[in-house]
């Protein structure tokens, strides 16, 4: 697998994953403005031709707020979430930003364990974030500190 930079010939490939990743997903039309947006900060998986994952921030100040990350149902359990994962906080540290946040559905514990493993910590709950339904933890990594 090789990392490249979101390219309008991915966003295809990116919807699809999206639609089989969660229950609201991005539209190909809600990813064409974070091409132009320089704020907007996206690392693609790329083997074979194919995407197998994605994930994006937009950076605030001195924060990278993480959008969307997502593994091809068939590419999931082998590593790939938790390589896109540390090639997205090496973008975020390159650029100079020292914290990264992030909101996931309480129940998803695959995402939760992966983003625990790269250092992040729960620091808040949104109650009812996602679909009116179910609570999202703000999860929250400051570079600099001990990760564990």
């Amino acid at each position: 697998m090789k990392f490249d930079t979101l390219r309008s010939e991915y966003i295809p490939q990116i919807a699809a994953i999206e639609r089989d990743s969660f229950e609201r997903p991005w539209s190909e039309q809600a990813f064409l403005p974070e091409l132009a947006d320089e704020n907007a900060h996206y690392v693609v998986g790329v083997q074979d031709g194919q995407v197998i994952c994605y994930a994006g921030f937009h950076s605030v100040a001195d924060e990278a707020h993480m959008t969307n990350v997502a593994v091809r149902r068939d590419m999931r359990g082998r590593g790939v979430g938790k390589l896109l994962m540390c090639e997205l906080l090496d973008n975020a540290r390159r650029l100079g930003l020292k914290h990264v946040t992030l909101e996931v559905r309480d129940g998803n514990e695959a995402a939760v364990r992966l983003y625990a493993g790269c250092g992040f910590k729960v620091e808040g709950v949104r109650r009812k974030y996602y679909n009116n339904m179910h609570d999202a933890l703000i999860m929250w990594l400051h570079f600099g500190e001990d990760i564990g």
